[in-house]
This record gives C-alpha cells, structure tokens and sequence, in this order.
C-alpha cells in the first residue's frame, strides 16, 4: 500500500466522521466548532498521525504510554495536541507528562498526587479530566459517581494540573443516550464548584450522536477514522 492510497483512505474516513458529527450537531441543536474531534491512533503507526496532522487533524489521542511516547517523539514538531485516553499507573506519571497535553483518565486521588508532584517538577501544566465509572466493570476504570465531587476538588487545587471536566465510556449492553445523560448531570455538578471545567469527554464511534446530544465538547473517534485495529509496529 503506497502513502497516497493510505492517505486517501484515512481521508475519506475522516470525511464520514465529519458528515456523522455534522448531522449530530444539526438534530442537537449545536455548532460543529463546539465539538473536538480526538483521533484515536492507537496501534497504528506514526506516519497515519502525520496523515491526518496534513489532513487538519490537532488533536491525538492514544491509550498505551509505550505506543504513545514513540510516536509523539516519531512526530514531535508536527501542530498536535497529545491526548493520554487509557488508564494510567502512577509509574508511567512521568513519561505521559513528557508529551501529553490532556490526561482523561484521572480516576483517584493517588494519581492526582502523583500527576501534580511531577507536573510540578517539571514545571508544566497538564489538563485533566475525571474518569467516571457509568457501570461496575473495573477493567474499564474511572470513579465511582460518589467519588467525583472530591476528585474533582482535589484536581483543582492541585500544583501543575488544570481540571478540565470529565470523561466516561458508555457501558456495553447500555443504551448510550442514557448513559451519557448521567454523565452529563455529574459534568453539570462538576462545573457549579468549577466554572471552568467545561470539558465532556465521551463518545467513539459507535456512540458518536448519542455523546453530541448530550453535550459531549470531545470526541474520541479510532475505528471509524483508520479502520479495524492492527497489530502496532514501530
């Protein structure tokens, strides 16, 4: 497969995603510049992030710090902001911090410590977003609902990090405009103690419409850009 037929591909995914986002915000009632689209590059290599930084694509998210550092350095220069998605261990605080922007996956206070010590020391700020819990499933993380107001707090005040809103996956056997419903009243709660935390964090592609519709301001979109998931390979 040469470059060109890659690129082709990924900008006609990329077209779809924009029509299907469109279409969301016009049966919602929104702007599309309300909206940032998070290109959810995981397993695929860096050349399809210089793909889609040439198509106008500034926002990257990755889920794997491994995956994540080497191809933010493989594209360091490019105009992106990097996006750390997955769950993050309190050992890999320091190499997320290296390129990533916003942080979405902050779901105890353990790691809020930790975020904020490193943030400090090396004299940055990170934006995060608290993770919410929407069923029982602990593989998939976040806080639980209870959790979230103190969480919450404990971001803002913390040295180095910027709480920026919430983030949450709609549960599997869930219908989506439910779930993001609950997250949108806990965003809603969160941002009556925190005015700036304007962010909501939800939606792939499967449950695009469903996040715009209820006030999801980002969304994190992998298959429906670059296809199927493939074995990652540097």
């Amino acid at each position: 497969m040469t470059d060109l037929t890659r690129r082709e591909q990924i900008a006609a995914g990329l077209a779809e995603v924009e029509a299907r986002i469109a279409g969301a915000c016009r049966a919602a009632g929104r702007g599309r510049e309300e909206l940032t689209l998070v290109a959810v590059t995981k397993t695929y290599p860096a050349s399809d992030v210089r793909i889609l930084s040439g198509l106008g694509v500034r926002d990257v998210g990755e889920n794997r710090d491994q995956e994540a550092a080497a191809k933010a350095a493989e594209t360091a220069g490019l105009p992106l902001t990097w996006h750390f998605v997955g769950q993050l261990q309190t050992n890999k605080v320091r190499s997320v911090l290296g390129y990533a922007d916003v942080i979405h996956s902050v779901d105890r206070i353990r790691l809020v410590t930790a975020l904020s010590r490193e943030a400090d020391r090396v004299g940055r700020e990170a934006t995060c977003l608290v993770q919410v819990a929407l069923d029982d499933d602990p593989s998939r993380g976040g806080a639980r609902p209870g959790e979230v107001p103190a969480l919450a707090d404990a971001l803002a005040g913390a040295r180095g990090l910027r709480l920026g809103g919430v983030m949450a996956v709609a549960p599997l056997g869930e219908e989506p405009d439910k779930a993001f419903a609950r997250l949108r009243e806990l965003a809603q709660a969160v941002r009556e103690r925190h005015p700036g935390a304007e962010i909501i964090s939800a939606g792939m592609s499967g449950d695009l419409a469903a996040a715009v519709a209820n006030g999801a301001t980002h969304l994190r979109i992998g298959t429906a850009l670059l296809g199927r998931r493939k074995p990652f390979v540097r």
